[in-house]
């Protein structure tokens, strides 16, 4: 079976997981993350890609980013790869293909989850032991939602700037909401959507996704589709459902 082409939203917020084939190292040593971030970096801005978040995980990265069009996800890992796992092979001696498949991806409905995901991006580490709070690890984006450390990668979500007024206001109030734990409800139902890679957001939401087009934007419902009486209009069925 043909499987799914990606559901990419253009100018809209997506969450992105790629992880290493087999749960393999992707990092082995600093300059393996700052070549990443370098390449990543360099495709962003040549195929209009927003990054508003990240984590470079030993075994996988997580980005929050908004694509300018329909193509701009795909091409910028694709940049990525062609650059980075020929650097990695020929400094690690190793061969093939350093991704377990495809990178996974869900659109998000901005005001209800993009600061979750955010959140969640940039708090991995602490969920995997690495550091004790968020501000100990080098290679996420949280050091610069905070103030400590400006990142070149990252464009600013309007959400993120509406946090304040200054960036000392913005940056304590990313502070705050991020000391903020997140339900195991919210993480997995974040974590299902992008493994699945159906729309995450409200009712509403994905209905609006539905109208821009021929979108599946959720799983379809078991058993065959309901096919109408012949003959039953939609004035019909009004008329009959006023009775």
């Amino acid at each position: 079976m043909a499987r799914l082409p990606r559901l990419v939203i253009p100018k809209q917020p997506h969450h992105l997981i790629q992880r290493g084939i087999d749960r393999q190292a992707i990092f082995r040593e600093t300059e393996d993350y700052s070549a990443f971030l370098a390449w990543l970096k360099d495709g962003a801005k040549q195929y209009k890609v927003q990054i508003h978040a990240y984590v470079l995980m030993t075994n996988h990265i997580h980005l929050l980013a908004t694509p300018a069009d329909a193509q701009g996800l795909a091409r910028v890992m694709q940049w990525v790869g062609r650059y980075y796992v020929p650097y990695f092979n020929q400094k690690y001696g190793r061969v093939g293909t350093l991704w377990q498949g495809r990178y996974k991806a869900t659109v998000i409905d901005t005001e209800r989850y993009f600061m979750l995901c955010s959140r969640y991006i940039e708090l991995n580490p602490v969920r995997a032991g690495l550091v004790a709070a968020p501000g100990e690890y080098p290679w996420s984006s949280y050091l610069h939602h905070v103030g400590i450390r400006p990142d070149g990668l990252i464009v600013d979500h309007p959400l993120y700037w509406a946090l304040g007024n200054t960036p000392f206001d913005r940056e304590a109030a990313y502070k705050a909401m991020a000391e903020q734990a997140l339900t195991s409800g919210e993480m997995a139902e974040l974590v299902d959507a992008t493994n699945k890679g159906w729309a995450l957001g409200s009712e509403k939401f994905k209905r609006s996704l539905e109208r821009q087009g021929n979108l599946r934007v959720r799983p379809g419902k078991r058993g065959r589709p309901f096919k109408e009486p012949a003959g039953v209009s939609e004035a019909d069925e009004s008329s009959a459902s006023s009775k």
